[in-house]
Formats: C-alpha cells, sequence, structure tokens
C-alpha cells in the first residue's frame, strides 16, 4: 500500500513547528522584558569618566557640591517647607530641574553629592531612586562622586551595596573603599586632579579631593547619636596625605598640592563657629556626633587640607575658619528635605585656579567659593576666597 503524500507533509512542518517554537517564545519573551523593564534592563558596559581628572586649558577646576537631594520618588513625592503657593505643584521634579540649571549655568568639572542623595523613608526603592538623583549628571557626561549621608540606608539597599551601585553608574568616578587598606565604613576614596595639557604639571596631581564616610547613627553610652569618621579611616587619611605629599615634593617641590575634604555629618568643633565668625547663615544648631574622634587634629596635622565641605544641617549654608581650615556648608538642596519656606534651597560652588608662570600654568593659586540660589536668575551670593598660595612660596 502506497503512503500518502499529505502524512509527509504534514509530519514534515510539525517537526519545523516544534523546532523553532521555544525559540521564538524566547524573542517575544525577551522584548516583553525589555518592554516592560525599559531600556537600563539590557545589560551594558558602564561608561567611563575619562581619567585622570584635569585641570582646563584655562588653568581652573570647577566642583559643584549638592548637599542633602532627599529624594523619594519623583513626581509622587511631595516638597517639604515651601511657601503655600508653591505647595501644591512642587515635587522630586523640582530638585532634578534645579541639578540641571546648575549644571547647564556653572558647568563644572565635577559634580560631589555629599550625602542623603535619598531620603530612605520614602523611597520605595533605592535603586530607582538613585537613578532619578544622579540621572542629570549622567546625562551630562560630566564626572561625578557621591558618598552617604545618614538616611540613604533607610530605603531597600544598605550602605555597602549603596556605595557599590553607586560607583558602578555612568561617569561615576566614586569608589566603595580604598583597596589596600580596611576602613570602617563604605565610601572613603581619594580623587587626583592633575595639571592642565599644556603644563609642565600635566602629569602630577595638583588638588587631591577626599571623601570620607561619617556613618548614620550609633549608641554610645545607651544614648542615640550621630555617625562619626572613625580612627581605621583617620589612618587611611593620613597614609594618603603623607603619600601624595611625598610625590608631590619629588615633582614640583616648589608648588605642593592643596587638597578638599568631603563628608556629610560635621564634626562637634563646627558649633565653635558661632562664636569665632563665618560668612553665610547659621540658623540651627549643629546636629553632629557625641564622639569626638579628632578629624580636626589629623587634619591640621596633615597640612594639605583647606577646606571641607559638608551638608546634613539644611537651614546652615556658612563657612567658617577652624585652625587654618574652613569648613563649609553646601545647603538645603533638596525639595523633598526640611528646610524653610521663606529660604531658596541653594548649591555650593568651589573653583581652584592655576598660578600662571613664564608661558605655563603651575600649581594651584587660589580656591574660591560661592553659592547659588534656586530663583530665577539663579542668583549668587557669599563668594568668598577660602586660600591663596604664599607668594613666598614662588621665590
Amino acid at each position: 500500500m502506497r503512503r500518502r503524500p499529505w502524512r509527509r507533509s504534514f509530519f514534515s512542518h510539525l517537526v519545523l513547528i516544534l523546532f523553532f517554537l521555544p525559540l521564538v517564545l524566547f524573542l517575544c519573551l525577551s522584548l516583553l522584558w525589555v518592554a516592560f523593564l525599559g531600556a537600563d534592563a539590557v545589560p551594558r558596559v558602564k561608561r567611563s569618566a575619562e581619567l585622570p581628572l584635569r585641570f582646563r586649558s584655562d588653568g581652573s577646576f570647577k566642583i559643584l557640591q549638592v548637599a542633602d537631594m532627599h529624594y523619594g520618588n519623583g513626581l509622587v513625592t511631595r516638597c517639604r517647607d515651601v511657601l503655600p503657593s508653591e505647595s501644591s505643584r512642587c515635587t522630586d521634579v523640582n530638585s532634578t530641574v534645579f541639578l540641571k540649571r546648575m549644571i547647564e549655568a556653572e558647568r563644572p568639572d565635577l559634580i560631589a553629592f555629599t550625602g542623603d542623595n535619598i531620603f530612605g523613608a520614602s523611597a520605595t526603592d533605592a535603586a530607582e531612586s538613585l537613578f532619578k538623583v544622579f540621572r542629570p549628571a549622567m546625562e551630562s557626561r560630566i564626572p561625578w562622586a557621591a558618598i552617604l549621608g545618614n538616611h540613604d540606608q533607610e530605603s531597600t539597599m544598605p550602605r555597602v551595596e549603596l556605595m557599590s551601585f553607586i560607583s558602578l553608574m555612568d561617569y561615576s568616578v566614586a569608589q566603595v573603599n580604598p583597596s589596600g587598606f580596611l576602613v570602617d565604613g563604605y565610601g572613603n576614596y581619594d580623587i587626583n586632579v592633575h595639571g592642565a595639557w599644556d603644563s609642565g604639571l600635566a602629569n602630577t596631581s595638583v588638588l587631591n579631593l577626599y571623601f570620607l564616610d561619617s556613618g548614620d547613627r550609633a549608641m554610645v553610652g545607651g544614648r542615640r547619636t550621630y555617625g562619626w569618621i572613625k580612627d581605621s579611616q583617620l589612618t587611611w587619611l593620613r597614609a594618603v596625605s603623607e603619600d601624595l605629599q611625598r610625590s608631590s615634593n619629588l615633582q614640583q617641590s616648589r608648588y605642593p598640592a592643596p587638597s578638599l575634604s568631603f563628608f556629610h555629618i560635621p564634626i562637634p568643633e563646627v558649633r565653635e563657629l558661632w562664636f569665632k565668625g563665618f560668612v553665610g547663615q547659621f540658623q540651627e544648631a549643629i546636629a553632629c556626633s557625641s564622639v569626638n574622634s579628632g578629624v580636626l587634629q589629623t587634619l591640621v596635622s596633615m597640612g594639605d587640607v583647606k577646606a571641607v565641605f559638608i551638608g546634613h544641617d539644611h537651614l546652615n549654608d556658612f563657612c567658617g575658619n577652624l585652625d587654618g581650615i574652613w569648613f563649609c556648608y553646601g545647603g538645603g538642596f533638596g525639595y523633598h528635605g526640611y528646610g524653610k519656606p521663606s529660604w531658596r534651597r541653594r548649591a555650593r560652588v568651589v573653583l581652584a585656579q592655576l598660578g600662571k608662570g613664564k608661558g605655563t600654568w603651575m600649581g594651584v593659586e587660589v580656591i574660591k567659593t560661592w553659592k547659588r540660589l534656586d530663583d530665577d536668575k539663579l542668583t549668587k551670593i557669599d563668594e568668598q576666597v577660602l586660600w591663596r598660595r604664599d607668594p613666598w612660596e614662588d621665590q
């Protein structure tokens, strides 16, 4: 009996269908997965900043400090302490718009986020909120660094995961911790800024930036207090400073590199500035740890740190000098952080300028700072010189 042709055709098609069906289903599910989670769900390599950081050809290096962004969930997170006329339409998006305006106006070479980037109690997904916080920096392709405050870990990620996540984001130059050192906290690292390309210091660090984790909260003697910078961190800091100064002396002994430091929670001595004088507004008590771990003494003994930039107390935006080192608040930046209805959110800018030698740029000559308010004109206030190189060093 002859086999019917239609049976051969049927089985051939069935085999083809069974072979290709899993592949088609896989492709369909993949497309649905990408459509549901967005383009960020597709694995890709981090877009890295060009390193080392360096001064511009005009001899300048500018840092934008963003203190206490306090981001929640974006559009659905309302602002705190704004005017009644602003409250109905004010959300986290106002903080994003302010950051974009500051980036466009100042065109910084580095953006430094100094803690409380997200407000954990209001951020239902830490990773998603972090993306929203740092997106303007990533879209600008400007290198940026970040440290943690006392609220960042209150959402869905512990501090170590937060810093690891931040270090892997586009154009981030942040690090979890230094290699070769066992230190407390997460987010202790240093960044070197080299001289301009068209100078003899193009391969030399002429400005050093120290980032430190000041912790969140702790129990001391049965009482709750804010975190502090630990001995292990200060040991690492001294070692890095000594190494950088030794290298600086070998390569450019006439122009030792100054340093700046960034951390979130102020040290206890900042309270003394109420009696010593300051530039800016001192409007609330200093919320610091009950533990004095000797940060100021360490910084003074190192000799290279000229200024420290802090956050935490949103209604303070002043700079004051303690034993030759300026301590400067950023002022509250984010709209979901507490503030005052009549007090504009603000940001701090730091500018380092190289000195001009015989036809070439030399070491850092002056470090200045000012603030900008989030108003129609981004009003510039309280411009001041923090440090100027002693002209006798050039003799």
